[in-house]
């Protein structure tokens, strides 16, 4: 292997020619550029610790330049006469990095749901994923030890300061299983979620009274028929009461999932809470407005598709935000669905 010796300036390095074997080019202080015989240059440091000879690689030319090179190696040789090996404090260094970026909120989010996703429907997971996004986009990049109550209230005011005070406590609630989880694997002493007691906006809910009279009823029925919205989302108001389905399943109803001439829908086990395949019946009324919904939506995924992302389906608020229609979806389940006072679906 050939060596040059001497101070590099940035002509010497440029004029430098490969050869068929590595070629040295020294700078002093034991740095060293490495031609090789491809084409490439590697900037080494040559140095001693305890007796043994060892090499540090500090980068590659020209993307680490000679006077960055030098700064490399001024302290290496420092952290060299403080008795530290520079090589075995790069493996440390990757090692705590790698240790800190695993501790964040973040990731032991995304390690949690993880967890979930065998457990929860595919409606209620994408839920969890969504509130705790929230989280993970303001402190997410934080080590989880280091996130105090305030950190977290902090969160939860901006998501109150929209209006959204009931997403605003499940953001709390999620945020709180998060950090109960990271106590269990060891990564964090307590959770913070549990001072903030009291420190929301109470959630005021508007009970809506079931329909019960057949004339209240007649006159829902009605409504729904005279709704001039979008199709899908009219479509979707039309087949609610005739299917006894929660809403999470019908808007994520797919073609798939449909036996139109056996007049059946088949949910798959994976979208439901109790991980059981459900088939709804489905009445002549239902089946033909399905049959005139196909010509308009039957070659995509999703028997509703969303308006801006056809590839999803229908979202959350499109029925109950339907103009003058705001308790429509409400009503339907009043008077068809769950009766009051029994918690709401979470799929």
């Amino acid at each position: 292997m050939a060596a040059h010796t001497g101070k590099l300036t940035s002509v010497t390095i440029k004029n430098a020619k490969h050869g068929d074997k590595p070629v040295r080019l020294f700078d002093g202080g034991g740095l060293y550029l490495e031609l090789m015989p491809n084409g490439s240059r590697y900037w080494r440091l040559k140095y001693r610790i305890n007796g043994k000879e060892k090499r540090l690689a500090l980068g590659v030319y020209p993307e680490v330049s000679l006077a960055t090179a030098r700064e490399k190696r001024d302290e290496a040789r420092r952290v060299i006469r403080g008795g530290v090996d520079p090589s075995a404090k790069r493996q440390t260094d990757r090692q705590l990095a790698k240790l800190s970026s695993e501790t964040t909120f973040k990731a032991i989010a995304q390690e949690w749901l993880a967890l979930q996703v065998k457990k929860l429907a595919a409606v209620t997971y994408s839920k969890a994923e969504w509130l705790l996004g929230m989280v993970s986009d303001e402190i997410g990049s934080r080590p989880i030890a280091d996130i105090s109550a305030p950190d977290i209230l902090a969160v939860l005011r901006k998501v109150e300061a929209t209006g959204r005070h009931e997403t605003a406590h499940r953001v709390k609630q999620k945020a709180g299983q998060v950090f109960r989880y990271a106590i269990a694997t060891g990564r964090a002493t307590r959770d913070p979620t549990a001072d903030l007691r009291g420190a929301l906006s109470p959630v005021v809910s508007t009970p809506r009274a079931a329909l019960t009279k057949p004339s209240d009823v007649t006159g829902l029925l009605k409504a729904i028929w005279g709704y001039e919205g979008q199709p899908t989302t009219a479509a979707a108001l039309k087949l609610a009461p005739l299917l006894f389905a929660r809403p999470g399943n019908l808007r994520a109803m797919e073609w798939s999932e449909l036996d139109l001439e056996a007049a059946e829908w088949r949910i798959p086990s994976g979208k439901m809470k109790m991980r059981e395949e459900h088939v709804v019946p489905l009445a002549p009324q239902a089946v033909a407005i399905l049959v005139e919904l196909q010509s308009l939506t039957g070659k995509r995924k999703y028997v509703f598709p969303g308006v801006r992302s056809p590839l999803r389906g229908l979202p959350t608020m499109a029925l109950s935000s339907s103009r003058d229609f705001g308790t429509c979806v409400d009503q339907v389940e009043g008077a068809f669905g769950p009766p009051r006072g029994v918690p709401p679906p979470t799929a």
